[in-house]
């Protein structure tokens, strides 16, 4: 599908919709085009709070964030969100937070259709006096002589769509990753619905070549939406370099709501999509990003004779 009418088709006013990628491969062009498209009313859950969220929460897209990370991604501050958390301006953010390990069993509890997911991380935490779904439980099993551990759990949770960047998939939904993962594979298998945004669709032979680096089968997913340089100002390994500069530069530009939305209104309102958005980028930065060979062996899977 093209990514407006991907956008269109799964994602609702309301809904629950997980962005995931850790540091590598954000997707932050199906983002903004949730901008565009002006849904209202979102919880976005995300690990990492970054960016792409800064600009939806800018963009009035958002009413709750889920997350154990929030942050411009070592280069600064996220001026809308914390405008948002700390002083309720221009209205407040929901905010419901959680540790990185405890993000990633929701995600396994949801993927697996469990009741709860333990975190034994979260003991002589702080996490669970501010967060009152952190709960405790008291295990089944205990070792002789001993009294049964009370461990901390987290819920699942079931994103109604899960959006997803990868470097490539084949026309059915088999996405391939490599380089930096995270949860992506996790946050899929706990959606409802799933959309892949991949750099490139390829033929299913060069999927079946490889299969060990099918992360997600195309069962899972609903939708696949070819959108080269989709992760900018984030980097996918062996397309594009990450854009150390513009995540320099978001820190002055989101500490200025004026400035902010002068930006979302000429870079995201002001293109029709993500193609007018990296044509905007120019040459000289796509050259400047660019990324050289670094192959990997090939390897024998063998075959019967």
């Amino acid at each position: 599908m093209t990514m407006r009418d991907a956008i269109a088709a799964y994602v609702h006013d309301g809904d629950t919709v997980c962005l995931e990628g850790f540091t590598h491969l954000i997707p932050t062009a199906a983002g903004h085009e949730i901008i565009r498209q002006g849904r209202r009313n979102l919880t976005v859950v995300r690990m990492t709070a970054d960016i792409v969220v800064d600009q939806m929460l800018a963009a009035d897209c958002v009413t709750k964030l889920v997350s154990s990370f929030v942050g411009n991604s070592s280069a600064g501050s996220l001026g809308e969100l914390r405008r948002r958390i700390e002083r309720g301006v221009p209205k407040p953010l929901e905010f419901e937070e959680y540790s990185h390990y405890g993000m990633v069993g929701r995600y396994l509890a949801g993927a697996q259709r469990l009741p709860f997911y333990p975190v034994r991380s979260y003991a002589g935490s702080d996490l669970p006096s501010v967060n009152p779904a952190i709960r405790k439980v008291t295990s089944p099993y205990a070792a002789v002589g001993q009294e049964p551990e009370e461990l901390y759990v987290v819920p699942p949770i079931h994103p109604d769509v899960t959006i997803i960047h990868a470097q490539r998939a084949d026309r059915l939904g088999n996405t391939q990753i490599w380089g930096l993962t995270g949860v992506q594979a996790e946050a899929v298998f706990a959606a409802r619905r799933a959309v892949v945004v991949v750099e490139e669709v390829v033929a299913d032979e060069i999927v079946r070549s490889d299969p060990n680096r099918t992360v997600i089968p195309a069962h899972a997913v609903d939708a696949v939406v070819a959108c080269p340089w989709g992760a900018h100002p984030s980097f996918a390994q062996g397309h594009y370099d990450r854009d150390n500069d513009f995540y320099r530069a978001w820190s002055q530009i989101s500490a200025d709501p004026e400035r902010l939305r002068s930006w979302i209104a000429q870079w995201i309102h002001g293109t029709r999509d993500h193609t007018e958005y990296v044509a905007k980028l120019g040459t000289e930065l796509r050259s400047r990003l660019a990324v050289g060979e670094a192959l990997s062996q090939p390897v024998n899977y063998g075959r019967r004779r």
